[in-house]
């Protein structure tokens, strides 16, 4: 836990400040699946400083109980100041799942590729309420749609030690299914492309959040900002530049009833 927990601290600010927020397509999904006329418990596994739990409040509302979990301090910190009504636990998701009662919904964002996986889907399998959600969403830079993009995953596995632009294709479904094999589960998926116009700065600063980026410049130093400028300064048009992400949501309901073998 020590090393992911070293992946994010001292980000926080960056993070959250140039971190792609999720389609609302997604949450309305998710939305629909909900029981409805009641107070709901949510849990949010790896919360970092709550970009998707906040999306996911700004349609269900804040009459719900939000519980948000991470392992860096860094990241709670500035989500207590943005998200106050939620209940931050600093920890894992392994060390907090048994004892959040049975919740709604769990979802898990981009934080769920660090974690030990199979672990967290099994506890996730016994503690969710009869009609309860577990929702992975991903955000995915749509690098095959864009020749920046393309561009720029060629810097990182030049650069980054061990990066390879294919590191989160992961079978979600598969090990969704093996968790809950012994449960009723109805299946959700959901993809849509959509695209970010921001300044060229941001996605700078964007960059330098992520952990490949910590990576290439614990390596190589301010080279790898030299050459990401030079790169940002090639496809930029007016000091902006165009984002094309590819996002994805991946869920299963527990349908009531539902008995465990």
């Amino acid at each position: 836990m020590a090393e992911q927990k070293a992946k994010f601290d001292g980000l926080a600010e960056n993070y959250d400040r140039y971190r792609p927020h999720y389609p609302q397509a997604l949450f309305r999904e998710i939305g629909h699946w909900l029981p409805e006329g009641r107070a709901l418990s949510i849990v949010d596994i790896g919360a970092g400083t709550g970009i998707a739990l906040e999306g996911l409040a700004n349609l269900l509302g804040q009459q719900n109980r939000y519980t948000a979990i991470d392992i860096s301090q860094d990241m709670i910190d500035i989500g207590k100041q943005k998200l106050p009504w939620v209940n931050w636990l600093h920890g894992s998701a392994e060390q907090h799942l048994s004892s959040v009662g049975q919740p709604d919904l769990v979802m898990a964002a981009q934080s769920f590729q660090w974690m030990e996986r199979e672990t967290v889907l099994h506890l996730v399998s016994h503690c969710l309420a009869d009609n309860g959600i577990m929702a992975i969403l991903q955000n995915n830079r749509d690098y095959r749609h864009s020749e920046f993009l393309h561009e720029y995953e060629n810097l990182l596995e030049e650069l980054s030690p061990n990066y390879n632009r294919h590191y989160r294709n992961f079978d979600y479904v598969r090990e969704l299914n093996i968790a809950f094999s012994s449960i009723n589960i109805h299946h959700i998926a959901l993809n849509t492309r959509w695209n970010m116009h921001i300044p060229a700065e941001a996605f700078i600063g964007m960059s330098r959040s992520s952990t490949q980026a910590q990576r290439a410049l614990a390596a190589h130093g301010e080279l790898f900002i030299e050459k990401l400028k030079i790169l940002v300064e090639k496809y930029q048009i007016e000091g902006k530049l165009d984002i094309l992400y590819e996002s994805q949501l991946i869920m299963v309901v527990k349908q009531y009833g539902a008995e465990e073998a």
